[in-house]
């Protein structure tokens, strides 16, 4: 997958784009650097699956959970979003920066989330690794020299 973010302009697009390219993945393990759009991406990805909640950059919460909202259906709903899910299913979105120790993670009950089905976006999985799970989808966010961004993995 690689998808090209230009501006903000068009961050729905790609965040269709990739709703498009998820296939059954569930885990989803966002890699850039501080700053790189990792959270803005997020947050476009879950408005996109038809999330009315507020998206906010979970840092001192560690997790949140957003609820796909009961006007989104399957593919073809009324607004043409790419929807992949049923209307009320959850999203986890983590961030790890301020995790010190493994043991916080353990603590929290990272396998009730991440062997849920849900979808979990995963920021900073590189201070979680060795728990996250085989068939989590690793996905690099890079800063161009223009600004724009570019999504693979």
């Amino acid at each position: 997958m690689r998808i090209e973010i230009k501006n903000q302009e068009t961050i729905h697009a790609a965040a269709r784009q990739f709703i498009e390219a998820m296939g059954d993945s569930h885990v989803f393990a966002f890699y850039g650097k501080m700053g790189s759009g990792k959270t803005t991406f997020i947050k476009a990805i879950c408005e996109e699956l038809g999330v009315e909640d507020v998206i906010t950059s979970p840092t001192f919460a560690i997790v949140n959970e957003y609820t796909v909202a009961p006007s989104q259906t399957e593919r073809g709903s009324a607004n043409n979003s790419p929807t992949r899910r049923l209307e009320g299913d959850t999203i986890y979105h983590f961030d790890f920066y301020r995790i010190k120790k493994l043991e916080e993670v353990y603590d929290m009950g990272y396998e009730d989330y991440f062997y849920s089905g849900s979808l979990c976006f995963i920021e900073w999985p590189e201070l979680i690794e060795d728990l996250l799970p085989e068939d989590a989808l690793r996905i690099r966010i890079e800063e161009q020299p223009d600004g724009s961004r570019i999504i693979s993995t």
